[in-house]
C-alpha cells in the first residue's frame, strides 16, 4: 500500500501576508478562506470519497509552523495516518510528538534528515451527501 497518496499543499512564510494575499487575488484570481488558504480541488482515485483539494497557504514570517529554520513546509496526503506514522517510526524517522485531529482531517509531522518539517494529512472521510447536507443547513 502506498504511503503518500498525493501532495496536500504548499505552505510558506511571508513578510507581508495581507499584501501577498491581495497580489495573488488580483493577479491570479485566488480566493482565500478564513484560514488565509486557497483550496484547489483534486481528483481522488479511490472508492472512498474524501475531501480532496490541494492547499496553497501563507503564514506570518515569524511562525514556527514550517519549522524554525525553514521558510516552507511540504504537506502530503495519506490514506491511513496511524499506519504511515507507525511504519515511519519503525524505520527510525524522526516523528514530532504533536498530533491533531480536526474536522478537516488528521495531522502528524516529521523531519527529514536536513530538518525540513513535513506534514502528513489524512483528509476527512465524508460522502458527497454528507457534504451537501452540511452546506444546506
Amino acid at each position: 500500500m502506498k504511503r503518500i497518496i498525493g501532495p496536500g499543499g504548499f505552505f510558506f512564510k511571508t513578510r507581508d501576508r495581507e499584501k501577498l494575499k491581495e497580489w495573488y487575488s488580483r493577479h491570479l484570481g485566488f480566493e482565500f478562506d478564513e484560514y488565509d488558504s486557497v483550496k484547489f480541488p483534486v481528483h481522488e482515485d479511490t472508492d472512498n470519497p474524501k475531501e480532496a483539494y490541494l492547499l496553497f497557504s501563507m503564514f506570518p514570517n515569524d511562525t514556527d509552523y514550517c519549522g524554525p529554520d525553514h521558510d516552507f513546509m511540504f504537506n502530503f496526503r495519506v490514506d491511513d495516518l496511524d499506519r504511515v506514522v507507525a511504519e515511519l517510526e519503525a524505520e527510525g524517522v524522526e516523528i514530532l510528538p504533536d498530533r491533531v485531529d480536526e474536522f478537516y482531517g488528521k495531522f502528524a509531522w516529521l523531519l527529514d534528515p536536513e530538518g525540513h518539517r513535513i506534514e502528513l494529512w489524512q483528509p476527512p472521510l465524508k460522502t458527497v451527501l454528507e457534504r451537501d447536507e452540511g452546506s444546506s443547513t
